[in-house]
């Protein structure tokens, strides 16, 4: 069937006012809202339910660096913005350069996760039996003994003495000792979740631009006005996207 042969997708429905696919990116954006939607009650509900939950100054969630990446989002908002009117006004080239900038934003989000997400599986705590946490890293690994040096703390002065942990009791539970991955609280739990699963909408938003980038000649010659609609309901899933991480960034990294 040609697309020719599919109605309404471009022209507005006579009963919705809109054409197909954007009505479907709509009933499909209402679906991702209830998900999320679910997901940030769960948070609000473990956080208002919690004994103690983390201040932002003691989770060690990095701000600058996810500052760094809401304006990035924002930025890519305006440049699958600036490909729609590209198209809109017949430039494919200046098109083409906007989605590749759109993809070129998205990567560099998900660069700035990875070592976000890096320097938390990178950081362990030690505690001890006093109660009382050492937060450093681990130097050397082997099947006997794990070298684990504390983070230096207080005026300068040489770093504090590497501790030497059993294998045999760290993995007993006799030492408890871990890095903050989502089992290290509730928090990072939440963490790890909201943003993970942020992020895999992210890498699904690449895999459809990349297509619309690598097809965008073809469909252009064929069907301009039909791949500029795609390039709208794109842009429509881009920019919710892009509203979750406003949500997001407040609520875990500044409250």
């Amino acid at each position: 069937m040609s697309a020719e042969a599919i109605p309404y997708t471009v022209e507005p429905h006579p009963d919705t006012g809109v054409p197909n696919p954007k009505l479907g990116m709509w009933l499909f954006l209402a679906s991702e809202v209830m998900l999320f939607g679910a997901l940030f009650s769960s948070y609000i509900l473990l956080r208002v339910g919690a004994e103690k939950w983390p201040h932002h100054t003691e989770t060690g969630l990095n701000v600058p660096l996810a500052t760094i990446n809401t304006a990035v989002l924002i930025l890519s908002s305006v440049t699958v913005v600036m490909a729609w009117y590209s198209l809109k006004i017949g430039d494919i080239a200046k098109g083409k350069l906007y989605i590749l900038a759109t993809i070129l934003c998205a990567f560099g989000f998900l660069v700035i996760k990875y070592f976000e997400y890096s320097a938390k599986f990178e950081h362990y705590v030690l505690f001890q039996a006093d109660g009382t946490e050492v937060h450093g890293h681990v130097t050397d690994r082997t099947s006997e003994f794990i070298t684990f040096q504390p983070d230096a703390h207080g005026a300068a002065g040489s770093p504090p003495a590497a501790m030497q942990l059993p294998v045999a009791d760290v993995e007993s539970g006799a030492i408890k000792f871990t890095n903050l991955g989502p089992w290290f609280s509730n928090f990072y739990a939440v963490y790890f979740t909201l943003t993970g699963l942020h992020g895999l909408h992210v890498v699904g938003g690449i895999v459809v631009f990349v297509y619309l980038l690598l097809t965008a000649n073809s469909w252009w010659a064929k069907h301009p006005e039909q791949f500029t609609n795609r390039i709208e309901c794109t842009g429509l899933y881009w920019h919710f996207v892009d509203l979750v991480w406003i949500f997001l960034f407040p609520s875990l990294y500044l409250l």
